[in-house]
């Protein structure tokens, strides 16, 4: 019965809140979500510079990449119980400064370790500030339609800050050195954190969530291990005896981990909720999606730079059009989502995705750029489609005591769905690239000039532009050539995944039903009508 008083109570408070401040709270948690978003990707376009002014490895550069990442994916589940238990607005604001002080300091180091130590810390505060933008989004806007439209605003400022990163990257850094693009997150962040403490109010119901110690050990270290081993394998291979080994062992946490939660009175999650298409199908439509969006800008921002010879700030602007089909996407995703069912919106969004990787899949180099916008038309829109909905999903099916976790496992997915697109996609092109090459004009020169071009596109690049005028041509075709094969095979494979997806998504159910938080109200007011 005190559970109850707490939930009928915290329904009546969230639902006395004016419209106006309503909005203000999704204002609040977009921003927030845009400043974690953002960092995403904008540190890719610094690359070569933190390469020149760190004197970074190719392989330092790539942790500066992916220890954002992998911490970010390893903690969220853990950030997210650590929220619904001691309450989210606190946690958003630990997170908020946690990130703003860690941005600060890592535009102030002069090492690429210091760096990528800071880059670990910002992912750690990354995935503290995300599952609470949702968990509060789902507690604030109880309604199914107001709360589909909140995810749908909040997908699409997800989006756009993901996909707008190079552009932001590319315009500080056509202005000033690499540290802006830390230096430009502080701001975002500080706002971001005075308008939640004046504007956001609590949310959970702290006597309804408990901390899972096992559960959050055991999902922290599998993850971790599942993303960090994703991560060395398109260092050294997939079929590397550490990475094999790596992946039975995540997958052996992942089962102890789901034996443990099944016996917990407790549980951090209840695990036979993936049993419930809603949420298991949901989850793998994210993973996809996300999938598909940093393999795609991960390859096409190469394509861009190395094959059409534009700069940085050329190239994120020609993303554009992806990041705004994004938005739109993730609108009408949330509004078809209740008109007519999450599994035909998101079935539709997968098949979208799958059509423009075919698309891109057999164009050829120099196709015009209204082209390629279609296809990022096709590409963001599916996007939208699929994300909106699906995260919608997930979230329904969850009572709002653990509404924080609920948005931990939507992130979780994001990203290490992200970090397999890179990885998986990335994997491909390489490999298809550097096999392809000694077959062409680059198989007559001396084995060093050779192996230095498998390595580097951009190596190959500067290979041919040093070569007699009588190669020169000759030897750029070749390396456009064995680009575009890892390319072309690259999105077959990203297509094949989609299509995939688009079967998983055919279990998700027809037309929305009252579960999750509304299903809650209900129970809750049942006592008082009697």
């Amino acid at each position: 019965m005190a559970d109850v008083n707490i939930l009928t109570r915290l329904e009546a408070e969230m639902s006395s809140l004016s419209t106006s401040r309503r909005r203000l709270v999704l204002a609040t948690v977009c921003l927030a979500a845009l400043a974690i978003t953002l960092d995403t990707t904008i540190i890719n376009v610094a690359l070569p510079e933190l390469s020149r002014q760190l004197s970074a490895s190719t392989r330092e550069l790539q942790w500066i990449v992916d220890a954002y990442n992998l911490s970010f994916a390893s903690l969220v589940l853990t950030a997210g119980s650590v929220g619904d238990r001691f309450g989210r607005r606190p946690t958003l604001l630990a997170g908020l400064a946690g990130f703003a002080l860690t941005s600060l300091v890592g535009g102030l180091v002069d090492s690429a370790d210091a760096l990528i130590a800071m880059r670990f810390l910002m992912g750690a505060s990354a995935a503290v500030i995300f599952p609470t933008t949702l968990s509060i989004i789902t507690n604030t806007f109880p309604e199914r339609r107001e709360r589909a439209q909140a995810i749908g605003i909040w997908g699409a400022v997800t989006g756009l800050g993901v996909a707008i990163g190079p552009i932001v990257g590319g315009v500080l850094l056509a202005h000033f050195s690499w540290p802006s693009v830390f230096f430009a997150l502080v701001p975002v962040a500080a706002v971001a954190f005075l308008a939640a403490l004046i504007w956001v109010p609590e949310s959970s119901r702290r006597s309804q969530a408990r901390i899972d110690i096992p559960g959050l050990i055991l999902s922290t270290a599998a993850i971790g291990l599942l993303v960090y081993t994703i991560i060395e394998s398109s260092e050294s291979g997939w079929s590397d005896p550490a990475r094999i080994a790596g992946f039975a062992a995540s997958a052996l946490l992942a089962v102890v981990f789901v034996a443990v939660e099944r016996h917990r009175t407790a549980p951090m999650i209840d695990v036979t909720l993936f049993r419930t298409p809603a949420f298991s199908a949901a989850s793998g439509s994210v993973t996809v999606a996300f999938f598909s969006l940093f393999g795609f800008i991960f390859l096409v921002t190469q394509y861009f730079q190395l094959i059409r010879g534009h700069g940085t700030l050329s190239t994120g602007v020609r993303i554009l059009p992806v990041a705004v089909t994004i938005a739109i996407g993730s609108l009408l995703g949330a509004t078809l989502a209740v008109r007519v069912g999450t599994r035909a919106t998101v079935m539709t969004g997968l098949t979208l995705l799958a059509s423009s990787f075919g698309w891109i899949a057999v164009s050829p180099a120099d196709m015009s750029y209204s082209v390629i916008v279609g296809q990022m038309v096709l590409m963001g829109l599916g996007l939208g489609l699929t994300t909106a909905p699906a995260t919608d999903s997930i979230l329904s099916v969850l009572p709002p005591a653990k509404a924080g976790i609920g948005s931990a496992v939507n992130d979780a997915t994001r990203e290490t769905g992200g970090t397999l697109g890179v990885a998986v996609l990335g994997s491909i092109f390489t490999s298809l690239y550097a096999g392809h090459l000694p077959d062409t004009a680059f198989g007559l020169l001396p084995g060093p000039a050779l192996h230095s071009a498998q390595e580097s596109v951009a190596a190959a690049l500067a290979t041919a532009q040093r070569a007699p005028a009588s190669d020169r041509a000759q030897l750029l075709d070749a390396v456009r050539d064995s680009f575009m094969t890892g390319f072309h095979l690259s999105c077959v494979v990203a297509a094949g995944i989609c299509l995939l997806g688009v079967w998983g998504a055919a279990f998700l159910p027809g037309r929305p039903s009252r579960t999750g938080v509304e299903a809650e109200g209900i129970r809750a007011a049942a006592p008082a009508r009697r």
